[in-house]
Parts: structure tokens; C-alpha cells; sequence
């Protein structure tokens, strides 16, 4: 199983969430071992993905420094998972990633036009060898051993529309863009109000996110599955897992877990190396549940 970056470069313009202001994205193919390189070309700044880059969770991931950062980066990432990609540049000419409809599809679509590449080395990736948990409270998120990527998530909003939700995603490429890349991001009207209000949030809209007031969904052409929120809740958890540098060999489950524990998950994995192990895949054989969950 080899690197994978994309064939060509390919642009898109999307509408940025907070400042509600047009957002240029470039994709650019990266030699072997390069990683994911974020590029502020408004300020010429470039920003790898890396754990230590990360400086705000409270609502988005957010990664940069004192000199400038990006935010809004899970969504993107979550499709970069699901197709396996692991060298790329992604240059926007903003603070923030295009919101795009609050979903990963169309970055999965962008991915699509460019095309996907391999490469001549071998991949690498995070392998899970111990529990892992961080808690909150009843919320919590965790990391297990496990021959194939699972990601398992439950919810529980006092809302008449959302309730308790569950969901078991069993991990592949297809599996991904059928049923969990099209889940859009959600918001209470009250709190889109409030932030805007403070300058946030200005780019909002049901175009790009399910909107909801106490009682029920403000969007006219309702959900595109009945459990959409637990499914956005999957596809944010795998663009923040993916903030480790590399894709996940275990099994992930939440319950409420939100970008600050993913956060917290990543960097407690890293903390003891009796956690983890990075493995470089060379035997096809052994790791063909990998290279089927990558290719479909």
C-alpha cells in the first residue's frame, strides 16, 4: 500500500463560515513524506498539519501560530482520511477553510476532479495498541485496538428533532461518501444570532449547515438522513483524527465528544509510545482490509 497525493491541481471558491466572505482553495500534489502543508497565500504563511499546530477547539479545529492560522479544517480533512491522501497542499487565501454546503461531499467532488496518485513509498500508519480515553464529565472519547477503522458515536440533545442518536461506522472509502460525507454540519438559531451579533459566524446559512429553532429544523428541504447529526458528529471525528499526521488502525468511540477531546485524544495517544505504533506497510497481504477500505 503506497502514498497516495493527488494527479493535478484544482481550484474551488466557497463562502467562509465566519467572516462570510469569499474563500479561494487550491489543491497542489506533494512529493512522497511531505505530509499536509496548509498555506496562507494572503499573508505567505504555511502551516503543517501536526498536533502542536492546533490552538483552537471551542468551535472548529483551528491550527497556526501568533503569526497567522486557518480554521474550519475538520470537514476538508475528513474526506482527506476517506481517500487515503497523504501529501498535499492546501492553499487558502483566508483565516478559514470554505464552508462548502457544512459537509465533506464537496471536497470529496473536488478530490474527485483532481484525481488521486500514487506514489513509490510505502504508507505509514497509526496503529492502536492500548486504550485510550479522555473524559468530560458523562462525555467522553476513545481510542481501542482493532483490526479494522470503526468509528462508533452516540449523542444525546434535549431537542425534539435530535434526541439520542447512534451510529456504527465500519470504515471504507465508498462506505464514507454514501453514508457519512454528505451529513452537514447543525446550529441553533438562537446561537448563530448570538454570534453574529459578536462578528461570528457571518457566513451561516442553511445553504451550508441544518439550522434549528426550539422546535424543529428551518431548513425547507429537511435532513438527508434521519440521523444526520451523529453522522456529522462521525465525519468531524475523522478530520480531527486525522491532525495526527496519519490514518487510524483501531477503533473510535464517543459519546458527545466534541474537537477539544478529539483534540485531547490525539495528544494523550502521542503522550506514552506503549499507546501507538507507526507502522509502515509493506506486506499487501496483511494489511487487506486497509488497502480495500482505501481503494473502493
Amino acid at each position: 500500500m503506497k502514498q497516495k497525493t493527488i494527479s493535478r491541481a484544482v481550484e474551488v471558491i466557497g463562502i467562509g463560515l465566519h467572516k462570510g466572505e469569499p474563500v479561494k482553495l487550491r489543491l497542489e500534489p506533494l512529493n512522497e513524506d511531505s505530509g499536509i502543508i496548509f498555506y496562507r497565500s494572503d499573508i505567505a504563511l504555511s502551516i503543517p498539519l501536526d498536533i502542536n499546530n492546533v490552538i483552537d477547539t471551542r468551535m472548529a479545529t483551528v491550527i497556526g501560530s501568533e503569526k497567522g492560522s486557518i480554521s474550519t479544517i475538520e470537514h476538508f480533512l475528513s474526506a482527506i482520511y476517506a481517500y487515503g491522501i497523504d501529501n498535499i497542499r492546501v492553499i487558502v487565501d483566508s483565516s478559514e477553510m470554505p464552508a462548502m454546503d457544512g459537509s465533506a461531499i464537496s471536497y470529496c467532488i473536488l478530490l474527485n476532479e483532481a484525481g488521486i496518485k500514487e506514489q513509490s513509498k510505502n504508507k505509514k500508519i497509526l496503529k492502536i495498541k492500548k486504550e485510550v480515553i479522555v473524559k468530560d464529565g458523562e462525555k467522553f472519547v476513545k481510542l481501542k485496538p482493532s483490526s479494522k477503522p470503526i468509528f462508533d458515536f452516540k449523542i444525546d440533545f434535549s431537542h425534539p428533532v435530535i434526541g439520542s442518536q447512534k451510529y456504527k461506522f465500519n470504515f471504507n472509502k465508498l462506505s464514507f461518501i454514501n453514508e457519512i460525507a454528505r451529513a452537514r454540519t447543525f446550529g441553533f438559531a438562537k446561537d448563530i444570532q448570538y454570534l453574529q451579533s459578536q462578528g461570528l459566524a457571518l457566513g451561516a446559512s442553511l445553504n451550508n449547515a441544518i439550522g434549528l429553532d426550539d422546535h424543529k429544523i428551518l431548513n425547507p428541504e429537511g435532513l438527508r438522513f434521519e440521523n444526520e447529526f451523529v453522522r456529522h458528529k462521525i465525519l468531524d471525528a475523522m478530520g480531527d483524527l486525522r491532525i495526527s499526521q496519519y490514518n487510524v488502525l483501531g477503533e473510535y468511540q464517543a459519546f458527545a465528544g466534541s474537537h477539544k477531546l478529539n483534540y485531547e485524544l490525539n495528544k494523550k495517544v502521542f503522550s506514552d509510545s506503549k499507546n501507538y505504533e507507526i507502522i509502515e506497510i509493506k506486506t499487501e497481504d496483511f494489511f487487506f482490509e486497509m488497502e480495500r477500505a482505501y481503494s473502493l
